[in-house]
């Protein structure tokens, strides 16, 4: 029988040795995969800790579920289904991944262990690039000396010529054709044409170019790792074969510095996949390896979906009578500062 402590021998096989054996390996504050995000918001940092967050090591697994994010909505899906470990990609933390709770005390109610990687992750194979219709060259997962400002250069694969072959890839890839469907059907059950959902508006796009323009050599960045207008120009000063900007997982829209910048440069700038893809691309490749590696446990995939609703359209009319009811009886300047 598996056991937790399996699934963190399984991701240092698969990470090639970048997640952590033990908090006190964490605690010597020299592991370079223990990463300290922080925006400087007050109290909102978080510690990136590749391996074991929280649970047992010698539970027993049957079940094993990875996720992009782990939520609230992800905990009690384990719960209900049999799961006993979740494997996140992105950190786990109090609060924010709980449903605004403490962490220990939501996993304990459930016995459900929590793993993380995330940035141990990333670099690992090359996936993304493949998937947006190139071969990397040469990369970086912390250019200009930013730990996790990652970007690849690379050069266009067979069969694609056009920024709309790139397109027209990701469209087949990622299954947009099933998105399209499935939303169709909701909004034909709720009979609410105004319903929007996340993989379907988020489609890739085209900034500078025509889907008929000529793309061979690719400078892939990720916007949202902090890839500034001075990593671009540096970028291309030092691969000036490039012709065309692939903006993925996060994107940026109309007006946007690196836009701009990526105009007085000539480039072609290409929006490819955004971050809810992430769970294909970067999801379904660990879950395989786990798969792959520990034998006898079930492993599944947590997806997300999300959808946009006029707030006034949502649910049944007994739900919108409840909510006129709290909003209008309760919340609506009801609750003066008591005195202390």
């Amino acid at each position: 029988m598996a056991k937790v402590a399996d699934i963190v021998n399984a991701m240092s096989v698969i990470t090639g040795g970048r997640t952590v054996s033990s908090m006190e390996e964490v605690k010597r504050g020299d592991h370079p995969f223990v990463i300290l995000k922080s925006s400087g918001i007050y109290g909102k940092e978080v510690l990136e800790i590749p391996g074991l967050i929280y649970g047992d090591p010698n539970k027993e697994v049957k079940k094993i579920a990875v996720c992009m994010t782990m939520t609230e909505l992800v905990i009690e899906l384990a719960g209900a289904t049999g799961v006993d470990a979740v494997v996140a990609h992105h950190p786990i933390a109090d609060a924010a991944s709980c449903g605004g709770v403490t962490l220990k005390n939501y996993l304990d109610l459930y016995d459900v262990a929590g793993l993380e990687c995330h940035e141990a992750f990333h670099g690992l194979h090359p996936g993304i690039p493949y998937l947006h219709g190139h071969k990397v060259l040469k990369g970086s997962i912390s250019y200009g000396g930013v730990h996790g400002n990652i970007m690849f250069v690379g050069r266009a694969l067979p069969g694609i010529a056009t920024l709309g072959d790139i397109l027209d890839r990701l469209d087949g890839f990622m299954a947009l054709d099933q998105d399209h469907a499935l939303l169709a059907e909701e909004r034909l059950v709720r009979g609410i044409e105004e319903i929007r959902e996340t993989s379907v508006e988020t489609r890739g796009f085209i900034h500078l170019g025509e889907r008929d323009s000529r793309v061979e050599n690719v400078l892939h960045i990720f916007p949202h790792t902090g890839f500034s207008p001075e990593n671009l120009r540096q970028a291309v000063d030092e691969n000036p074969d490039v012709d065309t900007v692939l903006a993925s997982i996060s994107r940026v829209y109309a007006g946007h510095e690196l836009i701009e910048t990526a105009r007085e440069l000539g480039l072609n700038f290409l929006v490819g996949n955004c971050h809810v893809m992430e769970i294909l691309e970067n999801g379904l490749p660990l879950a395989h390896a786990l798969d792959e590696l520990l034998e006898g446990v079930e492993v599944v995939l947590f997806r997300d979906r999300v959808t946009s609703t006029p707030v006034r359209r949502v649910g049944n009319e007994a739900m919108q009578a409840y909510a006129r009811e709290m909003a209008s009886s309760h919340l609506l300047g009801k609750h003066a500062l008591s005195e202390t």
